[in-house]
């Protein structure tokens, strides 16, 4: 073996590494709703739970991603430890996939089907369709469906480079005296574990020994005892994952460790004790790419059902490896190994956000209940619900900003941008909430009273803000965008009755029945009520320019355009709203209808 030959060698793992890593990432992206819709069905159920690892790292070609994944969600307190378990052991079969696609090059035949599935006709193939997908398809889940063919087939490529240059090889005296080596089952379990950890990929590391096998030195001996090792090697990723994070979390890593090490601790000597009990001689014989493939999914398969019935202690192990300390943890909000998988970020997101939402709109609520009977307590929970939103909006804030670094699709970027956004109406909300806070204690302090006339228009008004927050809240909350289409109409009347209610405080101030003081208050207190249902406005808005997909329109421009456009489904809803939170001294006047969004 030359030193051409190395230097091809090490293209072809270049080339093999980054093609693996551009499929793995492209099918992430374009699976991003698959995905979503898998992890959302989260389960306690040991067999749900095996298939839905089984089906994830189907979908990312990576079991580390996927436990890496995993060890994200028991962080952040969406999954817990026991649920962990079985997906793990899931992710470990669904690794399998790889090398049963790597094997395509020991395709042989002569038939036209047989030849079309060979390494060399198809990843051709796969090559010019994807380049085709990628530069001339606008779309991007079929610019993604591009890269992905575009990834296997760099893959291919390294691959064939890789088993090309090792082919010398077979003629080596060195490399047969380190294959003499790796016979060694404790030094083939070694070398596995090895390479494995320093390439963090346990089907690269598979795809390494396949690429061996051209050689012709590989037997079945000495290729069983490194896929052992690959598969312990395969956890250094979790386990690196795990630092800094919860005991759960750390706990998430040892199980997937814990379950590969007692799978070789306890498969090896049985193959051992039934290859020398049979006197088997396929272990002398020289492996394929086939056969490795053939081996790594029977060892996964053997390795679950001989640690079926022990597979409910992995959790205690775990516990009894990382104790618990005596100060309690907190779970992470935002966890930033999700990072690595865009389209469940997003969707962490977004419950976060919703949390917030509901937090500014219960604050809201609250604060309303002040300016009828004044509570320390109730004025309390005001204050730490506008510090736990000002806390939310900072952590989502930064973690969008890196979120949005990432490789996302167009649907994950547009909805990624609209929460950062939206995550700033929601904090000015309960901020208001806390100025009509203010205003309450005001009127506690001083001992003053609204006249029944103002009292009777402020309760209009809050009872028209209360549902507009309520539909905004719901909006978002649950994407309902027939809520979201009711907002705008009643911003308009909310509007109005701010306009009304101020003109009617100046006709009782020149009629001495009330006072400059009480119309500051009562100016303070409409004008927040006014910008709340305004930020309402542009949560909904968002919401709807969403589902329009007209993500080059800001917010401000949608809203005219929804307005102006005088639909009569506007209409209709402006005037159901105008009726019915029409003053008590008689019906509302129309108002100008005209969009204002701070």
């Amino acid at each position: 073996m030359g030193i051409f030959d190395v230097i091809t060698l090490f293209g072809g793992l270049a080339l093999f590494l980054f093609g693996m890593n551009l499929m793995s990432s492209s099918l992430e992206k374009r699976a991003g709703g698959r995905l979503k819709s898998l992890l959302n069905n989260i389960t306690s159920n040991p067999v749900k739970g095996f298939l839905l690892g089984v089906g994830v790292t189907a979908l990312l070609q990576s079991s580390s991603a996927t436990t890496v994944m995993v060890v994200g969600f028991v962080n952040s307190g969406l999954m817990t430890l026991g649920q962990s378990v079985s997906i793990i052991v899931g992710a470990n079969l669904g690794a399998s996939i790889t090398p049963w696609l790597l094997s395509l090059a020991d395709v042989e035949g002569g038939s036209f089907f047989l030849e079309l599935f060979k390494m060399t006709t198809i990843t051709p193939i796969m090559a010019f369709i994807g380049a085709i997908l990628y530069i001339f398809q606008k779309k991007p889940a079929k610019r993604d469906t591009g890269m992905i063919l575009l990834g296997f087939a760099v893959l291919m490529y390294g691959m064939e480079a890789m088993s090309g240059a090792v082919v010398g090889l077979r003629d080596a005296p060195e490399f047969g005296r380190i294959i003499s080596v790796l016979s060694n089952p404790l030094v083939g379990v070694l070398a596995g574990i090895v390479i494995t950890a320093v390439i963090q990929s346990s089907s690269a590391s598979i795809g390494i020994l396949q690429a061996l096998t051209t050689t012709g030195s590989i037997t079945y001996g000495t290729a069983i005892p490194v896929i052992m090792g690959q598969n312990i090697g395969t956890c250094i990723s979790a386990i690196l994952s795990c630092i800094g994070a919860s005991k759960n979390a750390k706990r998430a890593a040892v199980i997937h460790l814990s379950f590969n090490v007692l799978s070789t601790v306890v498969v090896l000597p049985i193959y051992y004790l039934v290859y020398h009990l049979l006197d088997l001689s396929f272990a002398d014989m020289a492996a394929t790419r086939v056969s490795i493939a053939l081996i790594n999914t029977l060892y996964k398969i053997v390795s679950i059902l001989v640690l079926l019935p022990v597979m409910r202690w992995l959790e205690p192990l775990s516990r009894l490896l990382i104790r618990d300390s005596a100060q309690s943890e907190e779970e992470t909000l935002l966890d930033e190994r999700l990072l690595k998988s865009p389209a469940v970020a997003v969707d962490r997101c977004r419950a976060v956000a919703i949390s917030m939402a509901e937090d500014a709109a219960q604050s809201i609520f609250d604060s309303f209940k002040e300016l009828g009977s004044y509570d320390e307590e109730l004025a309390e929970k005001i204050l730490k619900s506008e510090a736990h939103v000002d806390y939310y909006e900072d952590r989502l804030g930064t973690y969008l900003v890196k979120l949005s670094a990432q490789n996302l699709s167009s649907a994950d970027n547009a909805q990624a941008a609209k929460l950062l956004h939206m995550i700033s109406d929601f904090e000015r909300i309960s901020d208001h909430a806390v100025n009509i806070l203010k205003s309450a204690e005001e009127i506690r302090d001083k001992k003053l009273a609204f006249s029944s006339d103002a009292m009777r228009e402020l309760n209009t008004m809050l009872d028209a803000v209360g549902e507009i927050m309520s539909l905004a809240l719901a909006s978002f909350r649950d994407d309902d965008l027939n809520s979201a289409v009711m907002v705008e109409p009643l911003e308009q009347v909310v509007d109005n009755l701010k306009d009304r209610i101020r003109l009617n405080h100046v006709k009782r101030m020149q009629n001495g029945d009330c006072t400059i003081e009480l119309g500051f208050i009562l100016t303070d207190i409409v004008t927040n009520l006014e910008r709340v249902s305004d930020h309402c406005s542009n949560i909904a808005g968002y919401m709807l320019e969403m589902s329009a997909d007209n993500g080059a329109m800001g917010v401000h421009e949608f809203l005219h355009s929804v307005r102006s456009g005088e639909e009569k489904e506007f209409n209709d809803y402006y005037d159901y709203f105008r009726v019915k939170y029409r003053m008590p001294d008689g019906p509302e006047p129309s108002g100008e209808k005209g969009v204002r969004v701070l």
